[in-house]
């Protein structure tokens, strides 16, 4: 008998699944264990595994397209069985009942009924503009759910498209690359400016990544429903890089480097010891006091995975050392821009950092990722004149910002732990011990 590989839940809040990529083919023989497919949930890019061996009979979504949890997305053969038997009973499955035909409705007189069409074992969700999708006789066209809403918006015909896409895939740049010849014979809009020395921007939409879904609806939940405010302090980080040096050349034989934001956890972790209510959350009539210290460190994705944002959890950052830190951050921040991390790699965060310091931006606020109660922006390290012993002289400061529960910490209390945070930065061999 057939088995049915349907759309798994991979986290708690996941409700559809987008598949990036198909990582096997109709034919291929898989085991339990193997990696079917690259899934985009509501949080990360994630793998799915096949639960039984088999043979992949039919993949019934194509990579791009979002199905509800539980959805149908594939058929794995079982010993003994064909691959064209399964795939038969699933297109015989996925065929409309004969009652819902158009030719049920049309009175026998006008013309005799012509023979239902087979219909081939892939599946699409109507188009969200109203425009039915095309159809999935004969072999299965590869297209980006972009370009195709792009070429029905333009009346382009897909087939006519030559994808330069993985696998011959059609994507946004060969629609765009399609029409950016053309001139409309009656233009209803201003022509795009162009600026010297860079090519011309084109007008359109691109639809959202699920991920990106997700988090503008939470970034709006969290600032219409927690109470912000920011609290900024400068720190003098010149014994901070110099012991950052010192710890380095230690670690290059262990293929680790500690970088600045490494630092900033493990002074941030032990901070967090003395100041409780920057390790807990509102819970409505109580506060939730979290026992482990776990920082969340904000990475940024790359844009051809979509971009946007995710946060990896360094757990019980107060008991680890530098070097343990570093490991973990590179691991982490590795896994999340190539594979994608897990939920658990995600889970349990109780203070967030994000640094933009290696972009050189010197200061920024942050939006709290609930339910932590604050979140710190850190700026970069720049040389900035100070006035030391009546003299002005060349120092390093980097500019911290924490937004901040009114409803959790209020102003003094973030005051003192700014100045605890100073301390140890300042004097970053306390960090060591």
């Amino acid at each position: 008998m057939s088995i049915e590989v349907t759309m798994p839940r991979l986290s708690d809040t996941m409700e559809a699944g987008t598949i990036i990529k198909w990582n096997v083919g109709v034919g291929d023989e898989v085991t339990a264990g193997d990696v079917l497919a690259d899934i985009e949930t509501d949080k990360a890019t994630m793998e799915m595994q096949a639960f039984d061996d088999g043979v992949i009979a039919g993949l019934l979504v194509d990579e791009g397209l979002q199905v509800p949890v539980g959805t149908t997305i594939a058929v794995l053969a079982e010993e003994g069985e064909s691959a064209d038997e399964v795939t038969t009973t699933s297109a015989s499955a996925a065929a409309p009942p004969a009652e819902t035909t158009p030719a049920e409705t049309t009175p026998a007189e006008t013309a005799p009924p012509e023979p239902a069409p087979v219909v081939a074992p892939v599946t699409r969700p109507a188009a969200s503009n109203g425009v039915a999708p095309i159809a999935s006789g004969g072999p299965r066209m590869k297209i980006s759910p972009v370009a195709r809403r792009m070429a029905e918006e333009k009346g382009i015909d897909p087939s006519t498209i030559t994808g330069t896409g993985p696998g011959g895939r059609i994507i946004k740049r060969d629609v765009i690359g399609l029409t950016a010849g053309a001139t409309p014979a009656a233009p209803s809009i201003p022509a795009p400016v162009s600026i010297p020395g860079s090519g011309s921007l084109q007008a359109g939409s691109e639809q959202l990544s699920g991920m990106r879904q997700t988090i503008a609806r939470r970034l709006v939940e969290s600032k219409a429903s927690i109470p912000h405010y920011q609290v900024s302090m400068s720190v003098d980080m010149r014994s901070m890089v110099d012991v950052r040096s010192q710890v380095n050349e230690r670690l290059v034989g262990e293929g680790a480097k500690a970088s600045v934001n490494d630092f900033i956890v493990k002074a941030s972790a032990l901070a967090i010891r003395d100041h409780k209510y920057f390790n807990s959350s509102f819970a409505g009539d109580k506060l939730v006091m979290h026992g482990a210290i776990n920082v969340g460190v904000a990475i940024a994705l790359p844009e051809e995975r979509g971009g946007g944002l995710v946060v990896a959890t360094i757990r019980n950052a107060d008991e680890l050392s530098i070097r343990d830190i570093a490991l973990q951050s590179r691991q982490l921040s590795e896994k999340a821009r190539g594979r994608g991390l897990s939920v658990e790699d995600m889970a349990d965060s109780t203070f967030t950092i994000s640094n933009l310091g290696m972009f050189g931006v010197d200061h920024f606020t942050a939006i709290i990722n609930p339910p932590n109660s604050a979140i710190m922006a850190c700026g970069a390290a720049l040389e900035v004149p100070v006035v030391e012993g009546g003299e002005v002289v060349t120092g390093l400061r980097m500019t911290l910002t924490l937004s901040l529960d009114h409803r959790v910490i209020d102003g003094a209390m973030a005051a003192r732990f700014l100045q605890t945070l100073k301390q140890l930065l300042e004097k970053p061999a306390m960090l060591l011990v």
